[in-house]
């Protein structure tokens, strides 16, 4: 089966967790005996044209994206176009079985190629317009990326899902039946994980000896929820004492956060470090004391089994795909959602009481085996499959 992947990051092009989800997924499907074609934007610092890992990643070159919304919808119609283009020349060359998108992004490249190539469209949605925004979707461009999104829903072949919260959530917003929509988790490959050389110095760097070392990671917006734990702080200091913060990524939220931080009078308890290669990202895991992943909307919760892999306690809001990676006080702990005090509570739990911390520990290290990047392929392959079985839904377009 030969399948032509689309999606608008691709390492070493990262903007967030979509690059690496690709990525091992279109790896582990080369495992599987899958001849894989990515076709994603490229800035010029990697070649137009590679064989990654057994992947064959395709680049069009697209100008720096901006940083206005409104602008970056406009800019998402030009790459959808060169998307297009690039992919009518794969298929002069390569006769695929399958399109697979990954969310509103490449939507319009992935429609129009699956129609031209007469073959199946599957559909990832990642996360929503509607959840990102708490369903304030009504003014332009949330409008339009809404729309996008329940357009693509209804006219693909097959919808997958990253947890049973998001199938729920996607069927009700796009008018959907639930068994239209495939849930596939997300994985993860504690090998990947790899941090620094120096853990005590990096450690040192952020908290004396004695000190209790929170760890947030994860863009800096608002769904996220970072103001929630931030919040909680003080109550946290107050009742633990010597406890340290950081604060590791950014986000159109930064400078709100950065001034909340400043009224409460945290910053002299913690820094806020910005964005941050894997390298540093997956040593912080290893020093923190406690990874906190606060999130109002959280399809899945990557952070938070990346935290619970490399052997960081973990405590969630109880919310969204959180509950379906936390699944119980087994493997992490969860608090009640948008709630400071619950939140600090929860986590004073877990700086003060060793046996906790440790038991958290070694069950979350059995229960992240769970999610395997292999498995994660052999589910996406056999939706591959009933795809193709069934045949495509669309009309195709004249090949001209």
């Amino acid at each position: 089966m030969r399948i032509l992947i689309l999606s608008w990051e691709y390492p070493p092009l990262i903007e967030g967790g979509l690059a690496r989800h690709v990525r091992k997924l279109a790896e582990n499907l080369v495992d599987l005996g899958t001849e894989v074609h990515v076709l994603t934007r490229g800035d010029g610092t990697a070649g137009d044209e590679q064989i990654i890992n057994g992947v064959n990643v395709h680049r069009v070159r697209e100008p720096q994206r901006p940083s206005d919304l409104g602008e970056f919808v406009t800019w998402i119609e030009h790459m959808n176009t060169d998307m297009l283009g690039a992919g009518i020349a794969l298929g002069d060359q390569y006769e695929f079985d399958v399109v697979h998108g990954h969310d509103w992004l490449v939507a319009s490249a992935c429609d129009h190629l699956a129609k031209r190539f007469e073959r199946p469209l599957v559909m990832t949605i990642h996360a929503t317009e509607y959840g990102r925004h708490q369903g304030w979707v009504e003014k332009h461009p949330q409008s339009h990326i809404h729309g996008i999104e329940k357009w693509i829903t209804n006219r693909a072949d097959a919808v997958i899902a990253c947890s049973a919260y998001m199938r729920d959530h996607i069927a009700d917003i796009y008018a959907l039946e639930e068994s239209a929509v495939a849930v596939v988790p997300n994985g993860i490959d504690p090998g990947d994980l790899r941090p620094m050389e120096n853990l005590d110095e990096l450690r040192s760097s952020f908290a004396a000896p004695d000190e209790k070392l929170v760890l947030l990671v994860g863009r800096l917006v608002y769904e996220k929820g970072f103001q929630v734990a931030l919040e909680a702080l003080p109550s946290l200091i107050e009742s633990v004492g010597k406890v340290r913060f950081v604060v590791a990524g950014s986000g159109t939220h930064e400078d709100e956060l950065k001034a909340q931080a400043e009224e409460l009078g945290l910053m002299e308890h913690g820094t806020f470090v910005g964005w941050i290669g894997d390298d540093v990202l997956h040593s912080l895991y290893r020093i923190a004391d406690l990874t906190v992943v606060p999130s109002i909307y959280e399809p899945f919760g990557l952070v938070a089994l990346e935290a619970m892999a490399s052997g960081c306690p973990c405590l969630v809001a109880d919310t969204g795909g959180l509950r379906e990676v936390v699944t119980s006080e087994q493997v992490g702990l969860r608090f009640r959602s948008r709630d400071p005090k619950s939140l600090a509570q929860m986590a004073e739990r877990v700086l003060t009481d060793e046996a906790l911390r440790d038991r958290l520990v070694t069950e979350a290290s059995d229960h992240v085996l769970t999610f395997d990047w292999l498995d994660v392929a052999r589910q996406t392959l056999s939706l591959y499959e009933d795809a193709v079985a069934v045949g495509p839904s669309a009309p195709s377009i004249s090949r001209g």
